[in-house]
């Protein structure tokens, strides 16, 4: 499979079978990631894997943040509509066989936290960097015949999840892999004459 095969064939994918990866194939998908290109080469990225009984320690860590989250006023207060969405990807996650966590080791400060104009650039730049990371992980894992879902919904659990794994660092996402079981279309994406503009003569 080559690089458009790949993007053609991903998929955010919420049902996965029963069946374990081999931890070879984790870790060619993680140096996938760690290949990605950085901001000042800073490579500010650092991965988490967890599998089986770990696996579910962490899931029940979560669920307990969410459960605050929708209790309390918590970090996203006006978002508390998104909490089934929530509840919803956490079954995915509870599927699939591995769970990834991604953290951003160049920040140390909570995430949102107030900034100067400065430190925000170079946060987005860290951010940035983490985000092509993970893109290279969706795309070697969906070479390799293996289903992933990018997940955000960690910040409804941010506290917990950095407190478990006592990281100083941002958490930035988390990535589910498995053997996919189902067969989702595609999603439809925006028109590219919608989002595409020129300047000068067009080319194609």
């Amino acid at each position: 499979m080559n690089t458009f095969e790949a993007i053609e064939n991903r998929r955010s994918i919420r049902k996965f079978k029963d069946t374990d990866i081999p931890n070879e194939v984790i870790c060619k998908i993680i140096e996938a990631g760690i290949k990605a290109p950085s901001a000042k080469n800073k490579q500010p990225w650092k991965f988490i894997i967890t599998k089986g009984v770990e696996k579910d320690k962490i899931i029940a860590v979560i669920e307990q943040g969410v459960e605050t989250e929708k209790n309390t006023v918590g970090l996203l207060p006006n978002r508390k509509n998104l909490i089934p969405a929530v509840l919803n990807t956490i079954k995915a996650m509870k599927q699939a066989p591995v769970l990834l966590f991604v953290f951003n080791t160049e920040e140390t400060r909570f995430l949102f936290q107030n900034v100067s104009t400065e430190e925000k650039f170079v946060e987005t730049s860290n951010l940035l960097s983490i985000g092509a990371s993970i893109q290279n992980i969706l795309l070697a894992a969906t070479d390799l015949g293996i289903a992933s879902l990018w997940i955000c919904d960690t910040v409804f659990a941010y506290k917990e999840i950095c407190s478990y794994f006592c990281e100083k660092g941002q958490l930035v996402s988390a990535v589910s892999l498995g053997y996919s079981a189902e067969t989702p279309l595609p999603i439809a994406k925006k028109d590219f004459n919608t989002v595409v503009f020129w300047r000068g003569e067009p080319s194609c």
